[in-house]
């Protein structure tokens, strides 16, 4: 799995590539902007740590079994997003990037992330909207953004900023995009591969249109790949 992650990883910015039509994020200027203590839930290989700014205390968290078995985590703890072994009001910041839908209670998550946060601290947030299953069996739930501003008031954050990611068409091309490679890549058998080449074809033809459709079709709110949030602890 790694393996197949790795060599992907390397054509990520061709436009053979099935998430070619994924906007980069967007949150890496106001990452830059955090001071003092930062907790990083699902750091991962803890590429956040290195968007800090000089100063900052980064503190990486991820769960052991999704972050060692599958992105060979480098956490500083390993814990549970929804049991986080910190004290009350501890960090100045909490950096949370497409991980709560892999979290069973995604509420005791923001929960957590509003108790170990100091009065008036931020919280970076992204998930993803419209995009398939992944990481199975850890992939429970995608929410609409009134689902999360619901959610975020409830755990007692006000939100800075809500930006839907993707343009409409980019989201619609890049499921189906996904959706060629997708049975290949899950099956795995040797003659699936043979499929390969026609498979980079349809993804190509599809990115190329889906960009092209995208520069003259007004977007649509109602459909994306995502959202990034900025919030404050009240």
């Amino acid at each position: 799995m790694r393996r197949i992650r790795a060599i992907a990883k390397h054509i990520r910015r061709l436009p053979c590539h099935p998430q070619w039509l994924l906007e980069p994020r967007r949150l890496k200027g106001a990452i830059g902007r955090l001071k003092g203590n930062v907790l990083d839930v699902g750091c991962a290989d803890r590429w956040v740590e290195h968007h800090c700014s000089p100063g900052v205390e980064y503190i990486g968290l991820d769960f052991p079994m999704t972050g060692a078995e599958l992105y060979a985590a480098d956490p500083d703890i390993f814990a549970d997003a929804a049991r986080i072994p910190l004290i009350e009001a501890s960090v100045d910041a909490v950096v949370c990037l497409e991980v709560l839908e892999h979290v069973r209670d995604p509420y005791c998550a923001l929960a957590e992330f509003a108790r170990v946060l100091k009065s008036g601290g931020t919280m970076l947030f992204s998930m993803p909207f419209i995009y398939p299953i992944h990481d199975a069996p850890h992939d429970f739930q995608r929410l609409t953004q009134y689902g999360l501003r619901r959610d975020l008031d409830a755990a007692g954050f006000d939100i800075v900023r809500l930006k839907k990611t993707g343009h409409a068409v980019r989201a619609a091309a890049l499921l189906l995009s996904l959706a060629l490679v997708g049975g290949i890549y899950a099956r795995r058998r040797w003659y699936d591969y043979l499929r390969m080449p026609l498979a980079a074809l349809g993804v190509f033809v599809v990115n190329i249109l889906a960009m092209l459709l995208a520069w003259v079709t007004p977007d649509w709110d109602a459909l994306g790949s995502g959202y990034e949030i900025e919030a404050r602890r009240r």
